[in-house]
């Protein structure tokens, strides 16, 4: 079967009829489980959160394959680590086998719940609202393994042929995927070589047409932390006899980053590819306005630059701090007339996706703990340090089966674009594999906010991207 003979409305139907009737629910049970990622929940596996999700999803893909001879589902567990969930489905026939394995990637850890979420709706509580099913990640991105399944029996159903495909869901992606790498060598005989790796953990530029990431940023993270006292003085007696931490933190931050701009220094910089400098312009000129309208600017706040252009470069290729946790203070109702002993600074630094980012940890640790001013006790606790992934070339057949989709899927071309975030299992996937193909998207698209309150998921975009990744496994196996 060649890529032009699959019925792609059959395609969307298949998709549409399994969402509605067998993917909403058991993904609203999903959501209502609190499977916090380790780094936010140390408890997880006392707690048994994780186990649940991972029986859930294990029991649906169980009982929506068991027509498909030969696919296996199963739990593997690693001594100490979270468990991943393998889903393993043949090749639709023999020529199919021979065109080399998909390996399509998701997460099932959570980050935690966060306070802001309106009236009715919360982390743990999923709420249907019109076209967007509301709580936490089944956006990011507890729809995966429910998409890909979907994707194969659409083909299935029609007889189209598809390679070899495995749907591997993690456990620890939001705390930097530290048990992946051990599974990875662990099933590296029964995964193979991919030919490509679909990653569903991306995002959308809108909802409107296919979104192929092209690179994420690597993150360095880690604690701050400034104390002057051993304990809190009265700030009548203190101020201006000892220095106050939360300006010496100040201090500190400025030898990072630009006070005023917030650009950071040249240390912390890479050269951009022109390619990579022309997909952002052309991406920018299609969101244009609308690539801010998932951003909830308040009062009369503007963003960075009027160049959709530049902002997706910034996001994309140029190294930016983020505040993410204040320790030291009390709520502001609470203050008193007290200088506080210390100050501790979560802070994220997203680094350009081709930087290294063990080398950027220790230049960013010297930079902060070098001569404190005052002999403040200052010291930088380091989280993790995440590489960045820039995508190889895109093949001839990937690059016309991406079209397609989008086409058939949408109605518009694929378009292509850096992604802010980090997705780890992408650079230990490039590095190990490097004649394979990536295709990294997602549903994450205008005020979805993952990890943020009110986070969403856009059924509509769910369901055009189950049909549109069905035509590109399709294609893979027509190549």
């Amino acid at each position: 079967m060649n890529a032009s003979s699959v019925d792609f409305a059959e395609l969307q139907r298949c998709a549409d009829s399994d969402w509605q009737q067998r993917i909403l629910p058991t993904l609203s049970e999903y959501i209502a489980i609190p499977c916090e990622s380790p780094a936010f929940d140390p408890d997880w596996e006392a707690r048994g959160h994780m186990q649940r999700a991972v029986e859930l999803m294990s029991q649906w893909a169980h009982e929506h394959l068991a027509a498909i001879a030969d696919a296996r589902v199963e739990t593997v567990r690693l001594p100490g680590r979270t468990p991943v969930l393998l889903v393993e489905v043949p090749a639709s026939d023999a020529a199919a086998a021979q065109c080399g394995p998909v390996l399509i990637y998701g997460h099932l850890d959570k980050q935690p719940p966060m306070d802001g979420w309106a009236p009715g709706r919360g982390a743990w509580t999923p709420t249907l609202e019109g076209e967007r099913l509301y709580g936490r990640s089944g956006a990011d991105d507890g729809y995966a393994l429910f998409a890909a399944i979907a994707a194969l029996r659409a083909l299935r159903d029609q007889g189209a042929a598809h390679p070899r495909c495995a749907i591997l869901i993690e456990a620890s992606e939001e705390s930097g995927s530290v048990d992946l790498p051990a599974y990875i060598d662990a099933l590296a005989p029964r995964l193979g070589e991919p030919a490509l790796v679909v990653a569903l953990d991306a995002g959308c530029g809108n909802y409107e047409q296919l979104w192929s990431t092209t690179s994420l940023r690597g993150q360095v993270a880690g604690t701050l932390r400034v104390r002057v006292l051993e304990q809190g003085v009265h700030s009548g007696d203190g101020s201006g006899i000892v220095p106050s931490s939360f300006r010496i933190a100040r201090h500190l931050l400025s030898r990072l980053e630009d006070a005023a701009s917030g650009e950071v220094i040249a240390g912390f910089h890479a050269p951009i590819p022109p390619s990579r400098r022309e997909q952002a312009v052309a991406a920018g000129a299609a969101l244009g306005p609308a690539l801010l309208d998932g951003f909830a600017f308040a009062g009369q706040a503007q963003p960075t630059t009027d160049d959709p252009g530049e902002l997706l470069l910034n996001r994309a290729w140029r190294p930016q701090l983020a505040i993410t946790g204040f320790d030291g203070a009390p709520r502001v109702a609470d203050a008193a007339a007290v200088m506080q002993p210390y100050t501790a600074l979560k802070l994220g630094l997203r680094l350009p996706p081709t930087l290294d980012v063990h080398t950027a940890a220790q230049r960013l640790q010297a930079l902060l703990e070098a001569d404190p001013p005052h002999r403040a006790e200052v010291g930088f606790e380091l989280d993790f340090a995440s590489p960045g992934w820039h995508a190889p070339p895109t093949a001839e057949w990937l690059a016309a089966s991406l079209q397609r989709a989008s086409q058939q899927a949408y109605g518009r071309p694929c378009a292509l674009i850096g992604g802010g975030g980090g997705i780890p299992f992408l650079s230990m996937l490039g590095d190990r594999y490097p004649r394979t193909q990536f295709l990294v998207t997602g549903v994450l698209g205008p005020q979805s906010n993952a990890h943020g309150p009110n986070e969403f998921l856009h059924l509509p975009a769910a369901r055009r991207l189950t049909a549109a990744l069905a035509q590109v496994l399709h294609d893979a196996a027509a190549r």
